[in-house]
């Protein structure tokens, strides 16, 4: 462990470790959003929550742009369109599986994406797979497996409705494409920029699908944990994106599977749920898995 910790200490230069922080703080905040979003108890409809959690994020971004006197607009505006809609269809599969699917199969089908992401990253940006990162994706797999005990781990996943999976499985593949999209547009788009986006297509894209719903007004309550969705999710969008132009997106999304770890640290505070030593081995998995990409230095690709 003491070597480990000082290969850590010695690999890392200044900007490296502002990334990582960044990337620890954001699985922080989309920790406590999901809190938020399970406090909400699915009264109100999942279009309306990523709705309303999409015009909160782009009065701030607009407010935080306008005081930087940065334009929203961008120069890779295709691209950032592309990232607004990958990463808007990830979050209502990752809502759709959820409502389909029992609680554990959801989140492991989700945590899929860091696996994912770096096959992403390999195959469109030419990111290499180093042998370090590699194991850190597949440790931090098995610690996701562990901490949500998906009750087909011993080989009945054919118990799933296949439909629901193939969507949990599509929102993970759709948010490692945002993903690799934030690490591309980041060499060039100011990081508040491709935040934006991602609530500028939101809210055109939800629009329609509360068209033939009865939407409902929030209560008092309901809108405390509607801003804290929002604020959270803000927070955390910024991060991420700060994050993902440093590191490459293998060795980010690596460090991001100790989201897992915080919201099994907030179901045992907040919703009395049961810790298990299954549980205790997958977040010492998640750990040893952060700390291995930490201790990775960075492969550059030759600029030409």
């Amino acid at each position: 462990m003491q070597g480990l910790l000082g290969a850590i200490r010695g690999s890392q230069s200044a900007k490296e470790w502002r990334a990582c922080g960044a990337l620890i703080a954001c699985a922080l905040a989309f920790s406590l959003m999901t809190v938020c979003v399970k406090h909400l108890g699915g009264r109100l409809p999942v279009a309306e929550v990523v709705l309303v959690r999409s015009l909160i994020s782009i009065a701030i971004t607009l407010a935080m742009l306008r005081r930087l006197k940065v334009s929203p607009w961008g120069e890779q505006r295709g691209l950032l369109l592309i990232r607004g809609g990958l990463g808007t269809a990830a979050l209502l599969c990752f809502f759709e599986a959820l409502a389909r699917l029992p609680l554990a199969a959801a989140t492991l089908l989700q945590y899929t994406y860091p696996t994912l992401t770096a096959l992403a990253a390999w195959l469109l940006l030419g990111e290499t797979i180093r042998r370090r990162i590699g194991i850190a994706v597949l440790l931090g797999l098995l610690g996701v497996t562990l901490v949500v005990q998906p009750e087909w781990v011993g080989g009945t996943m054919g118990s799933l409705p296949a439909m629901a999976a193939l969507i949990g499985l599509g929102g993970a593949l759709l948010t490692a494409l945002a993903y690799v999209s934030v690490r591309q547009l980041s060499v060039q788009e100011h990081p508040l920029v491709i935040v934006f986006y991602f609530p500028l297509v939101s809210v055109p894209a939800t629009l329609p699908l509360l068209w033939g719903q009865a939407a409902l007004w929030p209560n008092p309550t309901e809108w405390v944990w509607l801003i804290g969705v929002g604020l959270c999710t803000q927070i955390g969008q910024i991060w991420l994106t700060e994050g993902l132009s440093a590191l490459p997106a293998a060795r980010a999304t690596s460090i991001n599977y100790v989201q897992v770890v915080f919201a099994s640290l907030w179901g045992v505070l907040f919703f009395a749920e049961p810790i298990t030593g299954a549980v205790v081995l997958g977040a010492l998995c998640v750990l040893g898995a952060t700390l291995i990409s930490l201790s990775a230095r960075t492969a550059r690709k030759a600029e030409t």
